[in-house]
């Protein structure tokens, strides 16, 4: 069951439990995975993209191995707001990923993560050669610790009430 609300995706998810992040790519896919308290995301593994059914199997093992309770997707947003012919990438991949696992999917407005991530690499003087193996998992760990935010933020809130 995928959501566009962090509220209805936080009411479907378990106490506790780790979170996948995603960075869905033509070429290859970034996962991020928090820990179990979901204070923290860090960046998993870049897995190369090849055809669906071998990307879901590949992903779905690290996502089964991790123990992920719920899985946030970067939503490739044009700058206004719009989908473009990558955001219904992501949703038909993520159609297709529902038909083979019960996990709860967030779509997480992706703007701007893979420029946030590029210059945390080049702030951390990372090599060319280096920020090309590592920016989709890095840029799947911004997508992910900005849920994470959002979620905690609709956990104190819900704590308030």
């Amino acid at each position: 069951m995928s959501f566009e609300e962090a509220r209805d995706f936080a009411a479907r998810l378990p106490a506790m439990g780790a979170l996948a992040g995603l960075d869905l790519g033509t070429k290859t896919i970034g996962v991020a995975i928090s820990d179990l308290l979901r204070g923290v995301a860090t960046p998993a593994q870049t897995i190369r993209r090849e055809k669906f059914t071998l990307d879901a199997e590949a992903l779905l093992k690290l996502l089964t191995a991790r123990q992920v309770v719920g899985i946030v997707i970067g939503l490739p947003r044009n700058m206004d707001g719009s989908e473009g012919p990558r955001a219904q990438s992501t949703r038909a991949f993520i159609r297709n990923l529902e038909k083979l696992t019960p996990l709860p999917v967030l779509f997480w407005d992706e703007r701007l993560s893979t420029v946030a991530a590029e210059r945390a690499l080049l702030e951390a003087d990372t090599s060319r050669k280096r920020r090309s193996e590592v920016i989709d998992h890095v840029a799947a760990g911004f997508i992910l610790q900005g849920a994470l935010d959002r979620l905690a933020h609709i956990r104190r809130e819900t704590r308030d009430e």
